[in-house]
């Protein structure tokens, strides 16, 4: 059969937009678990830094759509432009069960369902480094079989130092330490890049990274030198580069909330994955627990998450009230238990939370640049608590997604 391999590429590129906008190193701004549920206790132990996690200023990072191609990261660990850098692997694995400190089951999903566990893979000599000074010993001492769990993870566990991890393939990974959201590039688990091929972590995805020089460059000058590092040919020709204080997730795609977020939001739930299709099946009592069939102004019958139904409304509420209802053309689907773009493998889609919206998607594809219409519908979801794919590095115009809490009204 005949490829079009320019949709080819599109698709391609577009599933490492989306697919990274869910990876990479945090130094985020306030902790990803500080409003966990208040009846998990806090796992503890003589390993775990006792202060507050500190940013580190210089930190940049760069990645490219859908990961490294061949021999970009030598490229970079040349550039006269990178003083100190952590080349990181990144990929969702999943996991068979979990064990507590007292070797007491604590996951356990039934009918060969597995959990989705989103996980990097680092080099503790390089990475080490970036992390406050009192959290440097706890990576660089990481051993073969150990692994550090973020510590929304480990809420979500109900799991801690001593706890254990068992994936595909009878690999045990023990939980060695608990550190904080922001070190763990919000990250559920870190292990050491041998043990995370072990369990299914083999895609370089980001590279952490001070700049030489006592004048930092520009962004746009970093991003087209790297950008002459790709190879001839690739399909991936975009890398984005972030510098310090530029966004809220310095880490590969962080646009959009990483796994661990939508657990805490929406719920954890353990599937089997296909290897065929991406589709996902789903545990049926999550679903029935969560996902909702309703009716919303302008869109119709809905089937999402029950959490995000109340923003749907709300947004289309607005765009009716607004006299925009013209904005609003097609549902194109909510709940979709799938990874993304139904790639096998692949990160697990904010869809298959139900936590993620298309609208308009045969006037705005996969791949096309927004049109002006979309644009205002846009700038009314995001004040609904939405980010919009047509901000990603690949445009996904009709796709919105959970980010957040709505916008406060002004006064």
């Amino acid at each position: 059969m005949e490829v079009n391999k320019a949709a080819l590429q599109r698709a391609i590129a577009a599933f490492g937009a989306v697919w990274l906008i869910g990876t990479g190193l945090v130094f985020g701004l306030r902790s990803l678990a500080s409003d966990a549920a208040p009846d998990q206790p806090e796992p503890t132990g003589p390993t775990s830094p006792t202060t507050e996690p500190s940013l580190t200023p210089e930190a940049y990072v760069a990645w490219v759509p859908g990961g490294f191609p061949p021999g970009f990261a030598e490229g970079l660990e040349r550039s006269r432009s990178v003083a100190d850098i952590s080349i990181a692997s990144a990929d969702n694995v999943w996991m068979v069960r979990s064990f507590n400190q007292a070797g007491r089951v604590e996951d356990d999903p039934r009918g060969g369902s597995m959990i989705p566990i989103d996980a990097t893979g680092v080099d503790p000599v390089t990475f080490a480094p970036f992390l406050p000074e009192d959290s440097v010993a706890l990576v660089r001492g990481l051993d073969s079989d150990e692994g550090i769990l973020s510590r929304t993870s480990a809420r979500l566990r109900g799991v801690g130092i001593g706890g254990q991890l068992e994936f595909q393939d009878g690999v045990v990974v023990r939980v060695g330490a608990v550190l904080a959201d922001e070190l763990m590039g919000g990250y559920e688990l870190l292990v050491t890049r041998s043990t995370g091929e072990q369990i299914g972590i083999d895609t370089d995805r980001y590279a952490i990274f001070r700049v030489s020089g006592d004048e930092p460059p520009a962004v746009k000058d970093l991003q087209r030198e790297f950008r002459g590092l790709i190879p001839g040919g690739s399909t991936f020709g975009v890398v984005q580069v972030r510098a310090p204080g530029q966004t809220r997730f310095l880490r590969m795609s962080d646009l959009i909330q990483p796994p661990a977020l939508l657990k805490r939001e929406f719920g954890e739930f353990a599937a089997r994955p296909s290897s065929v299709d991406g589709s996902l099946d789903i545990e049926g009592r999550w679903v029935r627990k969560n996902i909702v069939r309703e009716t919303v102004p302008l869109l119709g019958r809905i089937q999402c998450h029950r959490k995000l139904i109340p923003l749907v409304r709300s947004a289309m509420a607005e765009v009716r009230s607004e006299g925009l209802s013209d904005l609003v053309r097609t549902y194109s689907g909510c709940y979709a238990p799938r990874t993304t773009l139904g790639v096998p493998g692949a990160s697990i889609s904010h869809h298959a939370w139900g936590a993620a919206i298309d609208i308009n998607a045969p006037d705005q594809p996969f791949g096309e640049e927004p049109t002006p219409r979309q644009t205002r519908l846009a700038e009314i979801m995001e004040r609904w608590g939405f980010i919009w794919g047509g901000r990603f590095i690949v445009p996904d115009p009709h796709h919105f997604e959970w980010f957040g809490p709505p916008e406060e009204p002004e006064a």
